[in-house]
């Protein structure tokens, strides 16, 4: 379900005022109208219904109504994805952002690697295209009806996108890092990697051309699992998008897939 994603806490009195990109969102786009209601998420997560009052000199006057708790139950809420996506070049970031926030993945960490072809430059660039992205994230969101608000950081260089993983590492000790390559590394399937629930997992994904064998080896030094899913070589968008939902939806299951290991073989 579409749910309208608040940047602003409603007044004491439950009112709220929208007005530029989001009255124009809301009023032009959605066509809403005085006296009808929108879902929409607070920034607490919570979920609330807004009943539009008015939309008058380019701002939204809403009500707040029957806002509930937005946590579901814990069998529901498999543990955080996080996306190391190597920069890959044209506009195929935004569609890889894109398409990670509507798969829930809780944070993107865009990095350059030795193959990017993307290379961006400059602070004010950087920022620029993280504030890109982060509205992107928003118009998934909206769009998915995601209740995860996914992250997503500035560019990192190869040394700080390690130095990120150890401190991760240092927040969620039962992190599991995995390195998606082309290349089967390692007899080891995704269900066996997934097996021991970690508290989050990591998947790193390499832009066009992959990694070199210099950075696989770093990754493999810093305790990442190499992962190898099917015969085909994927682009690096399809990847992020295969490798997260696959993560995704085991750890989803494995309530389901974990019941069926424990029960006893007839016969």
């Amino acid at each position: 379900m579409k749910r309208f994603i608040l940047n602003q806490t409603p007044d004491a009195d439950g009112t709220i005022r929208l007005l530029g990109d989001d009255y124009h969102y809301l009023v032009r786009v959605r066509r809403l109208a005085p006296g009808e209601f929108f879902p929409a998420l607070l920034p607490s997560g919570a979920e609330t219904l807004i009943k539009i009052c008015s939309v008058e000199g380019g701002i939204l006057r809403g009500e707040c109504h029957v806002t509930v708790d937005a946590q579901g139950p814990v069998c529901d809420v498999p543990p955080p994805i996080v996306l190391f996506q190597a920069l890959p070049k044209g506009e195929k970031m935004d569609m890889i952002v894109r398409q990670a926030a509507e798969g829930g993945l809780a944070e993107i960490v865009p990095f350059v690697s030795e193959f990017s072809i993307s290379k961006i430059s400059g602070e004010a660039k950087s920022r620029s295209k993280t504030a890109r992205w982060e509205r992107i994230i928003k118009e998934a969101r909206q769009q998915s009806g995601s209740a995860i608000a996914t992250a997503v950081r500035q560019p990192l260089s190869m040394d700080e996108l390690f130095a990120y993983w150890e401190e991760l590492k240092n927040r969620q000790p039962k992190a599991l890092g995995l390195l998606f390559h082309h290349l089967p590394l390692a007899q080891v399937s995704l269900h066996e990697y997934l097996d021991s629930v970690p508290e989050m997992a990591a998947l790193a994904i390499g832009p066009e051309g992959g990694f070199s064998s210099a950075e696989v080896s770093r990754f493999l030094e810093a305790g990442f699992k190499p992962l190898t899913i099917g015969n085909t070589v994927l682009r690096t968008e399809t990847a992020a998008l295969y490798g997260a939902a696959a993560i995704r939806t085991i750890l989803l299951e494995r309530d389901s897939w974990e019941l069926k290991q424990r029960q006893p073989v007839n016969g």
